[in-house]
């Protein structure tokens, strides 16, 4: 039972640390607009993928999740 506990709380830091970060992200106007990413813009349609930006927050959530996984 203190093992499901526990993964409750941490579940929910990694919570609370993803809704800071994505707080944070909405004041650097870098985010979202880095060199790679993708914008397509047409008469009707635009198309983004945010691909320098997804691959960032990946490798910052491998670095995190690699560090907690050390002990």
């Amino acid at each position: 039972m203190q093992e499901i506990g526990r993964l409750i709380v941490v579940m929910g830091l990694i919570l609370v640390v993803v809704g800071g970060l994505l707080l944070l992200a909405g004041r650097l106007s870098w985010i979202g607009r880095l060199p790679g990413d993708i914008l397509i813009q047409r008469r009707n349609v635009t198309f983004y993928f945010p691909l320098a930006t997804s691959i960032l927050i990946s490798l910052l959530f491998s670095l995190v999740l690699w560090l907690l996984s050390r002990r």
